[in-house]
C-alpha cells in the first residue's frame, strides 16, 4: 500500500500537513519520492503512527523523538541480524549448534 500525503492526513486526523512535512524534513519519516509528491508505504505509516503516539499520547518532546527512533531502528536492525544468524545456525551440524549454546550460556551467566 502506498499513500499520498492527503491519504495519510485522512488516516491520521490529528496530524497536519505542516507537521508531516516537518517530520519528513527532519528525517523521522522517509517516504519514496515519485515525481514531485512523496508516497508513504506501510513502514512509513507505522512510523507516523509511532511518532503520533510518542508526541500525543506520551508527551515526548521533539528533541527526544529522533533519539527514540534511532534506538528503535538499532533494535530492529539487531533483531534482523539475529534472525539471519539463527537461520544460518539451523543449517549447521548438531555439534556446532551445541557449542554455540554453551558459548551463549557462558555469556548469559557472566552478565547475570
Amino acid at each position: 500500500m502506498r499513500l499520498t500525503e492527503g491519504q495519510v492526513l485522512e488516516l491520521f486526523r490529528t496530524l497536519t500537513a505542516r507537521q508531516l512535512r516537518q517530520w519528513v524534513r527532519r528525517g523521522w519519516i522517509v517516504p519514496s519520492q515519485v515525481a514531485t509528491a512523496p508516497l508513504f508505504d506501510d513502514v512509513d505509516i507505522a512510523r507516523i503512527r509511532l511518532v503520533c503516539e510518542l508526541r500525543d499520547d506520551m508527551n515526548v518532546n521533539d528533541d527526544a523523538v529522533p533519539i527514540i527512533l534511532a534506538l528503535l531502528d538499532q533494535l530492529y536492525g539487531l533483531r534482523r541480524e539475529l534472525r539471519t544468524l539463527a537461520d544460518a545456525l539451523r543449517h549447521q551440524p548438531d555439534e556446532v549448534r551445541q557449542e554455540v549454546r554453551r558459548a551463549l550460556s557462558v555469556i548469559v551467566t557472566r552478565q547475570g
